[in-house]
């Protein structure tokens, strides 16, 4: 690269960050940080009728989430003002070099920019070489740039601030992609050298429909309250629509950083998979070491606890259910799972013989391998009490290792569980 990366994500504060626009912020930063560039935060704030405190706070807090940093608002550089309705007098200054170029004209209140009647071909770094015929006016019809009550359309301050920004790469969504020949054409009459393209796929829902505001998972908002990780959403969003040239799919934000290119993104609709999402989340967590996964759970358990289900939750939202057997001596037993134990005739007489077993141990660490013992003293296979142990433990068929669960609880709450179980069969 030839300048230094300069990318930008430029919302309008009109209601929550929706996950199409968090995609393309994400994929916007990581391009910049692959180049060594920056990344530029824009706020699009002209429709007063329609901003609001809580869309501005969703889109930095969203932001903030994910880990971006950014250049403009609580960051500022050298290009701000970074919100258009503190812009205009920058706007008045371009408009008039249109003015003085003859390139714009007034119609009923309202001005026009002249077209250059010519085919306008861009060069797009996903979609390839897109070409608009301009010779017909009727089907080209000079667009306004500013309306009759003197405010400026999106298309002129678009460019504007782009090119006053110093913006090297404008990567956005495949809707805008027919904008961009108007754009070149306004970039062309000002003198200026365009920046560089890449309108990135479309979001659909798994079953091929646009996603819209309603369906699930289109709210980023929504996913720190559903339990997700900000490694996990930023690992999942990456995939949605961009692949790595090799076949992993679990990546930390550093190791994506290095491996994004625009090479890598997908011509073709991204489909959204709640299911993947989650996956790719339960990964993440996977990854964590002990001590970031407690930090991140926010729970009363014990790192003890906390560590031993690390295993077994897709979601930190699962955490406290996850737990709750430990810190509850009245833990309800799951019915079908009592139910399952009840038929097997040798769980009450096995658990009974270890319950007696660990009353004269001495030594607690050697609890586990006294169930394989005590299974073989009884005639019975290892496998024949491990479940009864379990669901007398915890309440639950599968939950952490059963030898992490008789360290937690320790030699007497274990003992009192055990006999819990076999006065219920």
């Amino acid at each position: 690269m030839s300048k230094p990366v300069r990318t930008r994500f430029a919302p309008s504060p009109t209601g929550y960050l929706h996950v199409g626009g968090a995609r393309t912020a994400l994929f916007s930063w990581l391009f910049a940080k692959h180049h060594g560039g920056t990344f530029v935060l824009r706020i699009e704030d002209t429709d007063e009728a329609r901003n609001t405190e809580e869309a501005m706070s969703a889109i930095f807090d969203g932001l903030r989430w994910l880990g971006l940093d950014w250049e403009g608002p609580g960051h500022e550089g050298e290009c701000g003002p970074y919100y258009q309705s503190q812009r205009n007098a920058i706007y008045e200054e371009w408009f008039q070099k249109l003015v003085d170029a003859d390139r714009v004209y007034e119609d009923e209140g309202a001005w026009r920019f002249r077209f250059e009647r010519k085919p306008v071909t861009m060069h797009d770094l996903v979609c390839g070489e897109v070409t608009i015929d301009y010779t017909n006016e009727e089907n080209t019809p000079d667009m306004v740039v500013r309306r009759s009550d003197g405010s400026f359309v999106f298309h002129f301050v678009n460019v504007v601030d782009d090119l006053t920004m110093g913006m090297t790469h404008v990567i956005r969504g495949e809707d805008h992609l027919m904008n961009t020949p108007k754009h070149l054409q306004l970039i062309e009459a000002f003198g200026e050298t365009p920046p560089e393209y890449a309108h990135v796929p479309l979001i659909l829902n798994r079953d091929g429909s646009k996603m819209s505001k309603r369906d699930q998972g289109a709210a980023l908002g929504d996913y720190p309250e559903q339990g997700f990780l900000p490694e996990g959403v930023v690992n999942f969003l990456t995939l949605l629509g961009w692949s790595p040239k090799d076949e992993d799919e679990i990546f930390s934000p550093a190791e994506l950083i290095e491996k994004f290119s625009l090479e890598g993104v997908n011509r073709s609709p991204a489909r959204f998979d709640p299911d993947k999402c989650t996956w790719v989340n339960q990964q993440q967590i996977l990854r964590m070491s002990p001590a970031d996964f407690v930090a991140a759970c926010d729970s009363d358990a014990t790192p003890a606890m906390l560590e031993s289900i690390q295993e077994k939750v897709s979601l930190l939202s699962e955490v406290p259910n996850a737990v709750a057997f430990y810190l509850d001596k009245n833990y309800p037993i799951e019915e079908e799972t009592l139910a399952k134990v009840s038929k097997n005739e040798a769980a009450k007489p096995l658990l009974t013989a270890l319950a007696e077993t660990y009353e004269g141990l001495a030594d607690w660490s050697l609890a586990k391998e006294q169930i394989g013992a005590t299974a073989k003293e009884n005639g019975a296979k290892p496998g024949q009490l491990m479940f009864p142990l379990r669901v007398a433990l915890s309440g639950k068929s599968g939950g952490p290792d059963l030898g992490a669960i008789l360290e937690i609880l320790g030699q007497q709450e274990c003992i009192h569980r055990i006999n819990r179980l076999t006065s219920l069969l």
